[in-house]
């Protein structure tokens, strides 16, 4: 499962995003009082959609996205202080373009360029702290022992501490693999994949849906991180109207997509993920995957003992199973391909795993 961490300033729009993510009500008392509140979005895929009308099967399983918010973000509550952002596979900084004279901005005005650039600097302080910490105690254990992992270690971890010092985050390091997992279990901040969610006015829609993160070019350039616009204000209402008012409303705002679609396909696009399929008569399940995963490895992920006793994995692209109806269908036109344990799966696959037990 994809894990995100929805990071911004306060009265930026995080906690309307997560609830359109996340379909969850507003947060009770008890909650907001918590350093982060997580929910699970699910993944709208319109191929999934096809598949069950094709097999009608008894369950329905998209794939889903864990998705964590940062509460109560203030300069002595730090991002270094929950853990679940640090955990997290990519991290979604909500930037705020709306302008609403009844909220005010943290920093007296809007601009967003400023807001992702101040962001940045927050997660780079805070890996240049854990990188100092560790420093620190590498050189006394050198001191007493001479040790090449220790070494090794030191080496990478004062690269990584050159770059924060000079304000590069560590996502634009070119670290070679053995570098770069030595600082796994590090996980820092801003090591991790970005994407800006730029939270508009319904005055903006639709045109400035693209047009709006060109403002953001600079940042996107100097950080390798990516941008997607949303008025998360305006999404999560539609999201809360029968299935008619919404698709009207949509269609007099101009908008084609809903403002999920567009942010779980910018993650996924931003991490590389892909989605394979299993389909039947008991359940029809998308899968999400890290791009370049084996067979094998899919297998691991649907349980533990299909990717032990992995023998063969049945494989149709999407198109052809719809095109054709049936697995059997696809099978007499030559479509459905036998591959071993190594085959790299792709995006759209429909596998069915041979195994023993």
């Amino acid at each position: 499962m994809l894990r995100a961490a929805l990071i911004g300033f306060p009265s930026v729009g995080k906690t309307t995003l997560f609830r359109l993510m996340t379909s969850v009500a507003e947060a009770r008392d008890g909650a907001r009082r918590q350093a982060a509140h997580v929910g699970v979005a699910r993944v709208p895929d319109p191929r999934l959609d096809r598949l069950v009308e094709l097999y009608r099967p008894r369950r329905r399983v998209p794939a889903t996205v864990e998705l964590t918010e940062m509460v109560g973000h203030t300069a002595t509550r730090s991002l270094l202080d929950v853990a679940a952002f640090r955990n997290a596979d990519a991290l979604l900084h909500v930037v705020r373009a709306f302008r609403d004279e009844r909220v005010a901005h943290v920093s007296g005005s809007v601009e967003p360029l400023r807001d992702a650039r101040t962001m940045e600097d927050e997660l780079i302080l805070a890996d240049l702290g854990v990188a100092e910490r560790r420093l620190d105690r590498l050189a006394q254990d050198l001191k007493k022992i001479k040790n090449d992992d220790l070494t090794a270690e030191h080496t990478v971890l004062e690269q990584c501490r050159v770059a924060l010092e000079a304000g590069t985050p560590l996502r634009r390091l070119s670290l070679d693999p053995h570098a770069a997992k030595r600082l796994r279990g590090f996980q820092f901040l801003s090591a991790k994949p970005l994407l800006l969610v730029n939270n508009l006015d319904e005055a903006d829609l639709p045109d400035r849906l693209q047009a709006s993160a060109s403002s953001l070019a600079p940042f996107l350039e100097e950080s390798g991180a990516q941008a997607v616009s949303v008025c998360a204000k305006i999404e999560l209402e539609i999201s809360q109207l029968d299935p008619d008012a919404a698709s009207a409303f949509s269609d007099d705002l101009g908008l084609t997509e809903s403002g999920l679609n567009r942010i779980v396909r910018a993650s996924y696009e931003l991490l590389g993920y892909v989605s394979f399929f299993t389909v039947g008569d008991d359940e029809c399940r998308a899968w999400t995957l890290p791009r370049g995963t084996s067979a094998r490895e899919a297998a691991g992920e649907i349980h533990s003992d299909i990717s032990r006793g992995f023998i063969r994995a049945e494989v149709v692209a999407y198109t052809d199973l719809v095109a054709h109806g049936s697995l059997p269908a696809c099978r007499d036109h030559g479509l459905v391909r036998l591959e071993g344990k190594d085959y790299v799966v792709q995006d759209g696959n429909v596998i069915n795993f041979r195994f023993a037990t």
